[in-house]
């Protein structure tokens, strides 16, 4: 029997930093559609005052009358309060502005974009939140975690529990298109982006090149830098930069782009029906896989170390750097250990000597190279990661 998500513990700590004065306090709490974060605040938070803005009658009655939210909750005993999709009605920010100068309420705001609070002149509180993210599921929140039904369904809790998660993701992708960008007005060239977000998912993970996107999509490199900029504030997606301080070799310049969640990705490329052991696929998805383990282990510790990727010219390259090169990390999709796997660590090595380089792949046993290189398999780097093993040395 499938275990139902909701009985599944995230990782993140959401906290409340009060004003001295006045007691109050705020945070946001950021994450893409169907990441839990319902679930999760009102797990942590059971008996706070709850207001969700997906009910079109209480939104409708906001909108009309945003000093509603003010009356309400001076007149509640509840000291939490839970404001879901803020984004949805904007002028209630300046209420809960209003109620952290007059009360001792603490409010927590959800939401999956800070896009149209910002368009709408808001200033997210002007520094009185703190901003706390909630991501897709990882390795420490799923026990047994199952590798070929992640890389293939995604870390989204609704479409890994599914055994077939094809309709929900395109559920998903369009409900997001519809009310994120036709309802929000984000852009009118609808086809020109979901021609963008196909071709986005054919180039995942691979070096942006805004030109060869422009001529696939019909539309200037301009209009393809303002997509981009779409996904980042709907989360959808983010950048990895490039390594950037330079010694010898000639470095690229341009960052990769990855979607948030590996199933989201797998559904808008039209070439990926099942990403299959061996093939290219499934390399990118395993490298997807943990990138986005580290961004979530970083996210829920308040971590704000540096992620980059390392590329020269000549074409070596490491995937992930953690910090100012206290970490260099290979992803490999592959439990035969090849030579080609150590090339672009140990170039890196000649040139930057990061304190410590890691190929994370499919061995059943760890293993060490003359040179120092650890090899270790998914499952124990994962473990030593959500203990903070590799982010000691970063603080060190």
């Amino acid at each position: 029997m499938t275990q139902p998500f909701s009985t599944y513990i995230r990782k993140l700590k959401l906290t409340f930093t009060p004003n001295p004065i006045k007691g109050s306090a705020a945070c946001f709490l950021w994450g893409p559609r169907q990441t839990g974060k319902t679930t999760y605040v009102q797990r942590c938070f059971p008996t706070a005052a709850y207001y969700d803005l997906l009910d079109s009658d209480q939104t409708a009655e906001f909108m009309v009358r945003p000093k509603r939210l003010r009356e309400e909750v001076v007149a509640r005993r509840e000291r939490v309060v839970v404001i879901d999709e803020i984004q949805k009605v904007p002028a209630l920010i300046d209420e809960v502005h209003w109620l952290l100068e007059h009360t001792n309420k603490h409010f927590i705001l959800c939401g999956s974009s800070a896009r149209k609070l910002r368009r709408g002149g808001k200033n997210l509180l002007g520094g009185r939140a703190t901003a706390w993210s909630l991501l897709p599921l990882t390795t420490a929140e799923i026990p047994n975690l199952d590798l070929e039904k992640m890389l293939n369904h995604g870390g989204l809790p609704s479409h890994y529990l599914s055994p077939h998660p094809q309709p929900l993701l395109k559920a998903y992708v369009n409900t997001y298109v519809k009310e994120e960008i036709i309802d929000e007005s984000l852009t009118r060239n609808i086809p020109a982006f979901s021609r963008f977000l196909e071709v986005t998912a054919l180039t995942h993970g691979q070096q942006l090149n805004y030109a060869n996107m422009a001529r696939e999509c019909g539309v200037a490199a301009s209009t393809v830098r303002s997509y981009y900029t779409i996904l980042n504030d709907t989360l959808l997606g983010f950048e990895l930069p490039p390594w950037r301080k330079r010694k010898k070799r000639r470095l690229v310049d341009t960052g990769k782009y990855f979607f948030f969640d590996i199933g989201v990705a797998n559904y808008l490329s039209p070439e990926v029906q099942q990403v299959v052991p061996g093939s290219n696929l499934y390399g990118r998805a395993f490298e997807h896989f943990l990138i986005n383990e580290i961004r979530a282990f970083q996210a829920y510790h308040c971590i704000d170390s540096p992620l980059a990727y390392w590329r020269t010219s000549s074409g070596f390259e490491v995937d992930l750097i953690l910090g100012n090169m206290n970490v260099a990390l290979e992803f490999k999709a592959s439990a035969q250990v090849s030579d080609k796997w150590l090339r672009g660590l140990r170039a890196l090595a000649e040139e930057h000597a990061p304190q410590q380089s890691i190929i994370v792949s499919l061995v059943e046993k760890p293993l060490k190279t003359e040179d120092g290189i650890h090899i270790l398999p998914w499952r124990q780097f994962c473990r030593d990661l959500w203990r903070g093993t590799y982010h000691q040395k970063i603080n060190h």
